[in-house]
């Protein structure tokens, strides 16, 4: 299908004498996973090109269908689906009838998770995107130029910079329909193809992933909303957001209420956690880890499952962290 898959893995004996080896692949490709810039690097740039017969020959041809794959995922306002499967409902079962097909894979909502759905984060737009903008401000390539065109504007709309530099950026999508059937030689519009914003967010990694998204693509278009915009989200979550361990925001997680919830434990099975927790058919999501309880902030959790307040968290997470340091500095790399 020459999109990268859900997930691949490989591996073999370490025993030299032992001969064997194995590889496995999915059958899954998300929007949110693909990567036209290392396609392209991979393609054309000769430390880096395969030493197999057709490793540069596939990437090349896995460049153009990535770039296909967004142009047959992008709804009618801009934002990316999410994605094709070659086995629906991982068993290779038969799709409605008149599903959308991208080169005989099937059009699949949400690819792999559905709880929550995979389609439905932001992040994925942003980091997807990104990769897409590189390989634009690189090549000047028209038909990435295309879909950025249209998320940009569309992503642009729904983002709020207020006059203190606090900001409002999608969090949670909705969709709704699907798209056309893929023509290389003729593209549909995907008018039947929708997405909503369902609630906003001032994440941080998502932020910055975003602003670097609009850098790459201003460098190249010259764009100056997105290159005003890009410069505003990160003065604002440096200016608003900082404290002594880096930049980051409090959250509220409501979805700690899962907490609780019964896990799937096969009838009449009965077991032990490695910590010595039993698993048996009343076990929970907490009552099987139950080193949680160990942790400091462990009573915001209890009273919440009591029906006390949703707890607020601050996390710094790593990859938000150096995805803002990278943000920062590709501005100023590619904009100052």
């Amino acid at each position: 299908m020459y999109l990268l898959s859900w997930y691949y893995a490989w591996g073999g004996a370490t025993d030299t004498n032992a001969g064997w080896a194995w590889r496995i692949g999915s059958s899954h490709a998300h929007g949110g996973y693909q990567n036209p810039m290392a396609a392209y690097a991979l393609a054309n740039y000769a430390p880096l090109k395969p030493k197999s017969a057709t490793g540069q020959a596939d990437w090349a041809k896995s460049l153009d269908r990535q770039v296909e794959f967004y142009r047959w995922l992008q709804s009618n306002e801009g934002a990316i689906a999410g994605g094709a499967t070659n086995s629906w409902a991982g068993r290779y079962a038969t799709p409605p009838a008149g599903t959308p097909t991208f080169y005989g894979m099937y059009y699949d909502e949400k690819p792999v998770y559905h709880d929550p759905p995979s389609n439905q984060w932001f992040g994925f737009q942003a980091w997807s995107m990104e990769r897409v903008a590189e390989y634009y401000q690189q090549t000047g390539n028209a038909q990435a130029k295309t879909v950025l065109d249209k998320w940009v504007k569309w992503a642009l709309s729904k983002t709020t910079i207020n006059p203190d530099g606090t900001y409002r950026i999608p969090s949670t999508l909705q969709w709704s329909g699907q798209p056309d059937t893929w023509n290389a030689s003729s593209p549909g519009a995907n008018t039947g193809l929708h997405v909503t914003v369902a609630d906003y967010t001032n994440d941080v990694g998502v932020a910055a992933a975003y602003a670097k998204t609009l850098s790459y693509y201003a460098a190249r278009s010259g764009d100056s909303a997105a290159k005003t915009t890009a410069k505003a989200l990160l003065d604002g979550m440096w200016t608003n957001y900082q404290d002594g361990l880096g930049i980051a925001v409090p959250e509220n997680r409501a979805d700690y209420n899962r907490f609780d919830e019964p896990v799937y434990i096969p009838s009449g099975w009965t077991g032990t956690m490695p910590n010595g927790d039993a698993i048996n058919s009343s076990s929970t999501f907490e009552s099987i880890r139950s080193f949680y309880k160990s942790d400091p902030a462990w009573s915001k959790i209890e009273a919440y499952l009591k029906g006390g307040a949703v707890p607020s968290f601050t996390y710094h997470r790593f990859w938000a962290q150096a995805d803002i340091a990278l943000a920062m500095g590709s501005y100023a790399e590619l904009l100052e």
